[in-house]
């Protein structure tokens, strides 16, 4: 971009040095000073007034419910189906794993349940007879029919087919826990996606071997998405939820998405001592897309009054670092704003002082520019300052052509080098019409000679 910039400009120059030499008795094209041309900028007025204050940040687009699916078991695929862009209900089946070996393992499962509550149903059947025998024994003992020995091994014996019983049943809980987690595996060699939603990314092929660390799918509902940004500790001190929050992208150009804050989160990092704001946006026509990189500007509150001026009229002194505009001292309320007519660029003025204002920045919105150092109804240079920004420190003479706000505004949607090819266009169109001006004259001269 700076190569191709710099080519522009010296075509830009070479340009008007050839419109310059048509006619050197022209008056005005050209400075004392060598033969130097007299260079042509775009102006416009500067207002007075307020700014919104916005905070600009950087996002990311997520899908409502957007989910990341794994696999919960090791096998590998034997079906996949579904594919990206595929619309999916909640429970629908998105990929079939083999499930042979886990078939086997619920069928060992449920016959080591089986033997389990066998060997319970013996053990409860033992006790059943113990205490039993123990029943008589008591009888007996009260009449004094056995001895008190054979009455105590009775007890000890049924105490002890009391805890067989307790521990056939807790191998049967066991057995059925096995059995169950077993069953759940083999439910898993199905993925079924756990949200409703468009199918996306991707990432699984038949007889693929997959695990619990591959990703599958991504499944999210783009109906509506919800915008990421990362706010600092010291913006929480201006940024709040329910502000107007406007979204832009350059995958969307000339779209606007207006939304709210929804939600920011109360915990910041303790590494980055920054948090996260979240923005939810009905996405009408598909427009956001999960991933995407957005641009998002939080509106907070407006500027103290000040002197307003386009962005693209501040200039920034690559040497030292000063910012300031280029004014037109000698321009005032007679000069009106005009648009090009039949496609060719309005007349300019006559050479006038341009100088260079160092200026204080208040606020810098979108589009304009709140500042300090110069007065409300000044003419700023808007377009061409490479032309005379050689000049900081002095006076240059240039001829102007002023423009309205909507027309800079407008300009400045575009990026730098439609920007600079605009430029270019209307300054030889200035000098097409020139030269047919000329042309006429001097046939008309001709003629009454003649």
């Amino acid at each position: 971009m700076p190569c191709f910039r710099f080519t522009l400009v010296l075509l830009l120059a070479v340009g008007l040095t050839a419109c310059g030499s048509s006619d050197e008795n022209s008056g005005g094209n050209w400075q004392n000073r060598g033969s130097a041309p007299t260079p042509s900028v775009e102006v416009v007025q500067a207002q007075l007034g307020s700014l919104p204050l916005e905070q600009r940040l950087s996002g990311t687009v997520r899908a409502r419910n957007q989910v990341s699916i794994y696999p919960e078991i090791t096998a590998r695929v034997e079906d996949v189906m579904a594919e990206s862009g595929d619309f999916v209900e909640r429970g629908q089946p998105l990929v079939r794993l083999r499930d042979r070996s886990y078939r086997e393992q619920v069928r060992q499962a449920e016959a080591n349940v089986n033997i389990q509550r066998a060997q319970a149903r013996q053990a409860r059947a033992r006790l059943l007879e113990l205490q039993s025998e123990l029943n008589r024994v008591e009888q007996l003992a009260d009449r004094e029919f056995t001895s008190r020995q054979e009455l105590e091994t009775l007890q000890a014996q049924v105490e002890g087919a009391e805890a067989d019983v307790a521990a056939a049943e807790a191998q049967v809980e066991q057995a059925e826990s096995t059995l169950s987690e077993r069953q759940d595996d083999l439910t898993q060699t199905v993925v079924r996606s756990p949200v409703t939603g468009r199918v996306g990314r991707r990432d699984v092929e038949i007889g693929q071997r997959v695990d619990g660390s591959s990703r599958l799918f991504d499944v999210g509902d783009l109906s509506s998405v919800r915008v990421r940004v990362s706010l600092s500790e010291s913006m929480l001190g201006r940024i709040r939820e329910g502000q107007t929050a406007q979204i832009t992208s350059e995958m969307l150009p000339d779209t606007t998405i207006t939304a709210q804050v929804s939600r920011i989160s109360p915990f910041l990092d303790e590494n980055s001592f920054s948090t996260d704001a979240e923005i939810d946006i009905p996405n009408q026509g598909n427009l956001l897309r999960p991933g995407m990189f957005v641009n998002v500007a939080v509106l907070y509150g407006e500027s103290e009054q000040a002197t307003l001026i386009p962005n693209s009229a501040l200039y920034e002194d690559p040497g030292t670092g000063v910012m300031g505009v280029f004014v037109a001292t000698s321009l005032g309320t007679e000069v009106e704003p005009d648009e090009p007519r039949d496609g060719f660029p309005t007349e300019l003025t006559e050479p006038t002082p341009i100088t260079f204002r160092e200026v204080d920045v208040i606020a810098k919105g979108r589009s304009s520019t709140g500042i300090r150092g110069i007065g409300q109804n000044a003419w700023v240079v808007a377009l061409g300052h490479d032309l005379i920004s050689m000049n900081l420190d002095e006076s240059i003479d240039a001829r102007t052509r002023a423009l309205s706000w909507e027309r800079v505004l407008g300009l400045q949607e575009l990026d730098e080098r439609d920007m600079l090819l605009n430029f270019m266009e209307r300054q030889q169109r200035m000098a097409e019409a020139e030269r047919a001006a000329q042309d006429t004259s001097t046939t008309s001269s001709d003629d009454s000679d003649a």
